[in-house]
């Protein structure tokens, strides 16, 4: 019956019926997230005392599905949002207004580059390797398109579009197999989010501190703070 219900019933019915199921049995001690794996949760954690924090996020996807600033927009944050998904922004536009919300891919220089694109959302981006491994690896999921997608430096976007003099609190960054390539793509001497959170896949905590992210963001002052299935938070380190 399980896997009648994965592979035969649409993803809006199954949501419906977690929405009832999670109004009956409500429980006054449960702690509402967004995000896919609870980052939102420690980041609240982190956060507990500021009311109007400002993030970025790059590959946002969604203004609340596997959003890891959701929970924050709503307690009165604000931020940019970046995402190279055609027509991406259209719901941010909807229910991010305070935000700044930026159709456009992120990448090492500007150029244009392959987005492929699924029949899951959630997993577009710019890898060919990865997309082609998990197209490969689950026959649930598969390439449906791809397009040219202009992207430009981290650097330049923020340069061009983030508040003058506005620090950020933290910079989530989750684009589907680039994120090394994004995070070399930002000027760490002018843009030092206090935290930054960035996908690592299938690497235990050990692992973190020798992977090529981990040792990127060493080398740049950031330390690991905590982690996730796959997303590692990093805390910039004390001088």
């Amino acid at each position: 019956m399980r896997e009648f219900i994965r592979e035969y019933v649409p993803d809006f019915i199954k949501s419906l019926v977690r929405r009832v199921l999670y109004n009956i049995r409500w429980d006054q001690w449960q702690q509402c997230s967004w995000a896919q794996e609870g980052e939102d949760l420690i980041l609240k954690r982190i956060f507990s005392e500021k009311r109007d924090g400002f993030y970025v996020d790059v590959g946002a996807h969604h203004p609340q599905r596997y959003s890891n600033t959701c929970l924050f927009y709503k307690a009165g944050w604000r931020g940019i949002n970046i995402d190279a998904m055609p027509n991406s922004m259209r719901a941010f536009r909807k229910h991010r207004k305070r935000d700044i919300n930026l159709e456009m891919g992120v990448g090492a220089v500007a150029t244009e580059l392959d987005y492929y694109m699924f029949n899951e959302p959630a997993l577009n981006g710019f890898s060919a390797a990865l997309s082609e491994q998990r197209a490969q690896a689950d026959n649930r999921f598969r390439i449906i398109s791809t397009r040219k997608i202009q992207v430009l430096p981290l650097a330049e976007i923020l340069e061009a579009h983030l508040p003058a003099g506005q620090q950020i609190d933290f910079l989530t960054v989750d684009v589907e197999g680039l994120d090394l390539d994004v995070l070399k793509s930002n000027d760490w001497n002018r843009y030092r989010p206090q935290y930054v959170l960035v996908e690592v896949l299938k690497s235990s905590l050990h692992e973190v501190e020798g992977s090529d992210v981990g040792c990127f963001m060493r080398e740049r002052g950031y330390e690991v703070y905590a982690k996730c299935m796959n997303t590692v938070i990093f805390r910039e380190a004390a001088a």
